[in-house]
């Protein structure tokens, strides 16, 4: 299925060509949508010394595994005094993020002369915008599976297993969940082959309901 994605860009000045070791944005906290591509960070580097800067190296580091840069690190070949150019790292987030956490990135800026500065930038990801659960796989399948949805909000899951007489069959969650992505794992040994449908319940905090119904095919 088709979604339209939201994307977002932050745009920031470093300064180079200074003596402070560390330029950082206090207190900002910039939001990345969830699940989404195509986004960007732009840097604008600043040359604030007296004579151009040449061979100058911008590269981001302690990335997270949910945090996918197109490429880590950009060149920038000359910065004349008091100007500024860009350096420009398109990524995407996935859905595996976990949701309203801060992240730290650096982002180290050099110059050959072995000069370095570091811009630190605070991101955190959204919830997602839609409840949602997923089509299990593998499906057909023998004797696990793999079901996966995403929460809104922080929510009370009830997650169970029928077959096609309305009899319940597995609880595989009740409990709490934290806004965002999750998978689950169902174990169908003890079960006959046929027909099964899984039902999710997620009541937030403000005990709005969403519930979805998906069908499966356990073969052995």
């Amino acid at each position: 299925m088709k979604r339209l994605i939201a994307l977002m860009t932050i745009v920031v000045t470093v300064a180079v060509g200074q003596t402070t070791p560390n330029n950082s944005i206090s207190g900002q906290v910039y939001q990345l949508p969830f699940a989404s591509s195509g986004n960007t960070i732009e840097l604008a580097v600043a040359n604030t010394a007296t004579i151009p800067i040449s061979a100058v190296k911008v590269e981001v580091t302690n990335l997270p595994s949910w945090l996918k840069f197109a490429a880590t690190a950009q060149r920038i070949a000359m910065i004349k005094s008091q100007q500024e150019q860009p350096a420009t790292f398109t990524f995407s987030v996935d859905k595996t993020a976990p949701v309203k956490k801060n992240q730290t990135l650096k982002f180290i800026i050099s110059a050959p002369t072995g000069e370095s500065w570091t811009k630190e930038i605070t991101v955190a990801v959204s919830p997602p915008e839609k409840f949602d659960a997923y089509q299990n796989y593998p499906n057909p399948f023998n004797p696990t599976t793999t079901i996966s949805y995403q929460l809104t909000a922080n929510s009370q899951v009830s997650l169970k297993i029928f077959n096609l007489l309305g009899q319940e069959v597995a609880s595989v969650v009740d409990g709490d969940r934290l806004a965002g992505y999750h998978q689950e794992v169902w174990d169908a040994t003890r079960c006959a082959s046929g027909v099964y449908v899984y039902q999710l319940i997620a009541t937030d905090e403000n005990g709005t309901k969403q519930v979805a119904r998906k069908r499966m095919l356990l073969l052995k």
